[in-house]
């Protein structure tokens, strides 16, 4: 009779403190994200790098681009427990923040851009997506309260 008390204590202890911790959960490792994430970061860098070509001139690898990016935010959208990345990767893509995104819209906007301009961009974009790889790859609670304080959320 104790023994099965205690299972049951057991069992529903275990249940409570499970689910009273579902807000603290946080996506597993992911090899996709962090593979596409690896390959969004090196296509934007040699993206940022032709902007003193031309808009008109690349328009045909910037659509590819930003289809890969739109494809990045709709995959970690519907992850489960994945809030931050995907807010990460929303902003990424809203082309009215300073990330790639809001590069390219400037660069459409103005045909062409400088390479100082370029090289300083360039700098911020790649630094926010070594932030979200970082978090992807060791899901530690440092790069986590680095996001969270790019996205102004506690």
């Amino acid at each position: 009779m104790k023994t099965r008390f205690y299972a049951t204590y057991v069992s529903a202890l275990a249940f409570l403190l499970l689910t009273s911790c579902a807000s603290l959960r946080t996506a597993a490792f992911d090899q996709y994200s962090y593979q596409k994430g690896t390959e969004i970061k090196v296509d934007a860098q040699r993206i940022m790098d032709k902007a003193t070509m031309s808009y008109a001139s690349q328009s045909e690898a910037i659509e590819n681009f930003q289809s890969e990016l739109d494809k990045m935010v709709e995959y970690e959208k519907n992850k489960p427990d994945n809030q931050i990345s995907y807010a990460m990767w929303k902003m990424m893509a809203n082309p009215e923040k300073n990330f790639i995104a809001g590069f390219l819209k400037r660069w459409k906007d103005q045909g062409t851009l400088s390479s100082f301009f370029i090289t300083e961009a360039k700098g911020q974009v790649v630094e926010a997506l070594d932030m979200i790889l970082q978090y992807e790859g060791k899901k530690d609670p440092a790069a986590e309260k680095r996001l969270k304080a790019m996205l102004g959320i506690q």
